[in-house]
């Protein structure tokens, strides 16, 4: 028996608040994996892990919030709480392998590429094992090639976007790119829910219809607590919101080769007897990109 599904039972409202929550948790992590590449690679983890711990919590969230409008009207719905939390870690995991591919490789070449298309298919994976904790009486069939379709955006998002976060630009320069990250993940959303189909187990003898709004709320305070969190250390991060540039020397700033330390340490003026410090010839070249 073919059931009936409504993606959209509170109209426009679930899609929006949905495609909030993919820009929130989009901007927190761009700016995260920004930050990264401006400090030490001591604290360039911290940094990483908080990125992909936000970008994976507002992806989840979008999809979760965008489940909250659907519904089988011949058939009520549960969430398997297991899979559903799974479906959040492995968001993080493999948006974790991809953003730190590309914090310490940089946006470039095979790194952007791999790490890309590892966090492109964490997106892609996280919502389709999300489904597969939807429980009714019944299961989902999905169209092969709508399904490819909806990766292909995932991963193009996703290699975009990391893209964006390695130009070391400012604080609106990430604000735009969480912008575009935020449609194309719902729209890799809406795409794979287009690919699917549902078949009940015969007819239903309890009523149906009614979106799981009630039973997913509860399950969404972890996350959206830790993006708040999330929001307020890059809110009281100077260097993050407004752009101030990093004066700490050189030997401590990120990604200054051992060479041009040394090279940065004979430059240092050298005193003679009593006589003005004599300077050597300035190279600018072993500057790391600041900030814009």
């Amino acid at each position: 028996m073919q059931g009936t599904v409504d993606g959209f039972s509170y109209g426009a409202v679930t899609p929006l608040v949905a495609y909030l929550m993919a820009c929130l948790g989009g901007a927190l992590g761009l700016r995260c994996t920004t930050r990264s590449l401006l400090v030490t690679h001591a604290r360039r983890p911290a940094w990483l892990a908080l990125g992909s711990a936000a970008i994976g919590s507002g992806i989840w969230t979008m999809h979760f919030v965008a489940m909250m409008g659907f519904s089988i009207k011949e058939a009520p719905l549960h969430y398997d709480q297991a899979i559903t939390y799974a479906s959040l870690a492995l968001a993080i995991v493999m948006v974790g392998v991809g953003i730190f591919i590309v914090g310490y490789r940089g946006a470039t070449g095979t790194a952007l590429f791999t790490g890309g298309t590892i966090t492109g298919l964490g997106v892609a994976s996280m919502h389709y094992l999300g489904m597969a904790g939807v429980r009714f009486h019944g299961r989902f069939t999905y169209n092969t090639f709508t399904v490819a379709a909806s990766v292909v955006i995932a991963v193009v998002a996703a290699t975009a976007a990391l893209w964006a976060a390695g130009q070391v630009r400012g604080f609106l320069w990430s604000v735009g790119a969480s912008l575009v990250m935020g449609l194309a993940v719902s729209g890799m959303h809406y795409t794979g829910m287009a690919a699917l189909s549902v078949h009940l187990d015969g007819a239903s003898h309890t009523a149906g219809g009614a979106p799981a709004a009630s039973v997913l709320v509860p399950m969404l305070i972890g996350p959206l607590a830790f993006l708040l969190l999330a929001g307020v250390v890059v809110i009281f991060d100077p260097l993050m919101v407004l752009g101030r540039p990093d004066w700490r020397p050189v030997e401590q700033k990120p990604g200054v080769p051992a060479a041009a330390v040394a090279s940065h340490t004979e430059r240092r003026p050298t005193v003679h007897d009593g006589r003005r410090p004599v300077r050597r010839t300035e190279h600018h070249a072993s500057r790391t990109p600041q900030n814009r």
